[in-house]
């Protein structure tokens, strides 16, 4: 039985999102839901808020990129679709779009 969501700290989520991203490899995302899925299956969409905040929060200590539109944008100013991927080296673009 999939774990409840009352279950799934923030370290849980984080270690989920850093796995799908490194068995993606460099230059490729994955989008937020599918780290949503692998977390919890049955109970995924309720995750889809934390799952959002701990991918920024790993933008913000070096762990991952947030990418719209195939470009690094600035964690703390994006709106809208999104993906996560490793750390591009490159500074979010501010764009915030």
């Amino acid at each position: 039985m999939p774990p409840s969501m009352a279950d799934l700290d923030a370290a849980v989520i984080r270690s989920v999102i850093l796995d799908l991203i490194e068995e993606r490899g460099a230059g490729k995302t994955i989008c937020p839901s599918e780290a949503a899925r692998a977390a919890s299956p049955e109970d995924w969409r309720g995750l889809m808020k934390t799952v959002r905040r701990e991918a920024v929060a790993m933008a913000l200590d070096g762990q991952a990129s947030i990418m719209r539109k195939g470009k690094p944008v600035d964690p703390l100013d994006f709106k809208g679709v999104y993906r996560i991927g490793l750390p591009t080296g490159e500074v979010g673009d501010g764009e915030g779009a």
